[in-house]
């Protein structure tokens, strides 16, 4: 059972501030996604009871995550106006501008740190450090792609441009029986996908006027937050000190979780403001267990 709250993160540490809704619209656009991409790559959710709570397969998982780039943004884009050239073992060409479209979408692994920050990997050091065979490599790797083809439509047919996204893949254990038409060896998608936490997403109308222009892409994810938090010196680096959120802020970061769950599921979110939202969860996951 997979509870969303409304913590944020950031650079690998949880903010001081909770953003209110963000759980529900992050549970509640997943559960959307998973069901659109089901077909591309079979997924672990079992039932959505509540609009924080995902009831899910326990899954072995697998110690990488597969992060999938269109577009050079954020982390790929400050490596690359720093002077890096490659990622993750991909050569990128020079003259680049930042937000621009790739020659084709890259896939720049990261492995899953037990604590402090993820690191970058290459396809050929996940094989040669034994982070995973060649099999399951090439399996995960075909499915990131599948599955951000599939988001890349969804998000263009409203508007949206998907830039990056990350996703984590699992194997069932042997004590689950799964239908005929998911193999117990076969990769299962986990976590969360193509929500605002995971993913970004630029606008499209304006997009190329923007890029011409130099001006910043308007993007509907958390990367607004991070470079808030990187204007005011925070990138999660030791003696770095965490600011506070302020309450306006707090406000836009909840309104553009919002926005993006209904630009992309197309239709108005209508919270739950339950005054007791523990006992509400006890309930529906009793009702869906029984």
């Amino acid at each position: 059972m997979l509870v969303t709250t409304d913590r944020l993160s950031a650079f690998d540490h949880v903010l001081r501030q909770a953003i209110p809704l963000k759980g529900q619209v992050l549970n509640r656009l997943a559960a959307r996604v998973f069901e659109l991409t089901a077909d591309v790559a079979p997924n672990a959710v079992l039932s959505v009871p509540d609009p924080n709570v995902t009831i899910a397969v326990r899954c072995d998982v697998l110690p990488v995550e597969f992060v999938v780039r269109g577009h050079l943004a954020g982390h790929a884009w400050r490596v690359y106006r720093d002077g890096g050239r490659e990622l993750c073992g991909v050569r990128l060409p020079d003259g680049l501008r930042e937000g621009e479209a790739l020659p084709a979408p890259i896939l720049t692994p990261s492995t899953k740190a037990a604590e402090g920050h993820d690191e970058d990997v290459s396809l050929a050091d996940i094989v040669g450090r034994g982070i995973l065979d060649a099999r399951t490599l090439d399996e995960a790797h075909a499915l990131a792609l599948a599955v951000f083809r599939r988001g890349t439509e969804l998000a263009a047919a409203r508007g949206l441009i998907l830039v990056d996204t990350k996703y984590e893949f699992g194997r069932a254990p042997d004590s689950y029986t799964p239908g005929d038409d998911m193999p117990g060896d076969r990769l299962l998608l986990i976590d969360e996908v193509h929500t605002p936490d995971s993913s970004r997403y630029y606008v499209a109308d304006g997009f190329e006027a923007r890029l011409a222009s130099g001006e910043p892409q308007r993007q509907l994810s958390k990367e607004f937050v991070r470079e808030w938090l990187i204007a005011r010196g925070f990138q999660g680096r030791p003696g770095e000190a965490m600011p506070s959120l302020p309450p306006d802020f707090v406000r836009e970061v909840s309104a553009r979780y919002v926005e993006l769950y209904e630009t992309l599921v197309g239709e108005p979110f209508t919270p739950d403001l339950s005054q007791d939202p523990e006992a509400r969860i006890a309930s529906a996951v009793d009702r869906a267990l029984a």
